[in-house]
């Protein structure tokens, strides 16, 4: 399993696809549910080849010889690393270490994405990987604002206007949920700096699970750079955890596919599996 990775201009991209996503009430693993005629997660695998990527590594687990027979078609451009236990979106990105070996600080940039956000646009990321590097940053989010952030990670600055931490609804205060920035979970790491923060982060106390929302934290807390841009549309952050939410995402996409197609831009390319009855 084990691939070190060598020095490149171009980024990596590491795609969260292990989930169930149980409020689907289907068996399949939730990114496989169809947007547009194809599996969500090839609209992200495709987002980040347009992006630039090189070198795809898709975290799969549950049923994931159907995430992989859904991204068979990429060949060798998506690699896999299995989450065989669900501990989080900090355990997931970690289950991936073996294929991020010899690295040292600034050189790999690596985009962390989900694959249930099949609205990602190549512009953000190219945006996102510009102001990483323009920076010099360690980690690099890329933010929307919307005008209800209720469910969202808060994107709390400081008096400066930097980053200083993401904070979940959960534990927000009063003054943090009124924060219109929020976190629609775009990020891009120096993926040396990456790997090292997950080794330093702790579990919840509450749920025992790993957060990789802690690592933009924790490297601020230690020194690092950490970079904001706003960069997503509202529209690109709704979320997709219901059947009726599947179906309002594919009408947008599809409306975006058609613009793209009379413009002669394309879309998503494929179809690998059945779309769920709804």
């Amino acid at each position: 399993m084990t691939s070190p990775a060598t020095t490149s201009s171009a980024p990596a991209a590491i795609i969260l696809g292990a989930g169930k996503g149980t409020r689907m009430k289907s068996d399949l693993p939730k990114v496989c549910h169809q947007i547009g005629g194809a599996p969500m997660i090839r609209a992200v695998v495709d987002a980040c080849l347009a992006a630039g990527c090189n070198r795809i590594v898709a975290i799969v687990g549950y049923k994931q010889e159907v995430v992989r027979d859904a991204l068979a078609s990429y060949g060798n451009t998506v690699q896999y690393a299995v989450q065989a236990e669900q501990l989080g979106t900090g355990h997931a990105v970690r289950s991936a270490k073996e294929l991020f070996t010899g690295l040292t600080p600034g050189q790999l940039d690596t985009f962390v994405l989900c694959g249930d956000g099949p609205l990602i646009r190549p512009s953000t990321l190219q945006m996102l990987l510009s102001r990483h590097r323009e920076s010099k940053a360690r980690a690099t989010l890329a933010t929307a604002v919307l005008e209800d952030s209720t469910g969202y990670g808060r994107i709390v600055r400081d008096a400066h206007g930097r980053f200083k931490a993401i904070v979940e609804q959960k534990n927000a205060t009063e003054q943090e949920r009124a924060i219109k920035e929020v976190n629609p979970s775009y990020y891009c790491f120096d993926a040396a700096s990456l790997f090292g923060a997950l080794d330093r982060v702790t579990r919840n106390a509450l749920t025992g699970e790993y957060y990789l929302t802690d690592v933009p934290g924790l490297l601020s807390q230690e020194g690092q750079k950490v970079e904001i841009v706003q960069a997503v549309p509202p529209e690109d952050v709704l979320s997709i955890n219901t059947l009726e939410e599947l179906d309002h995402v594919d009408r947008i996409f599809r409306g975006r596919a058609h613009s793209n197609t009379s413009s002669g831009r394309g879309g998503h390319s494929g179809s690998a599996i059945q779309a769920p009855a709804r």
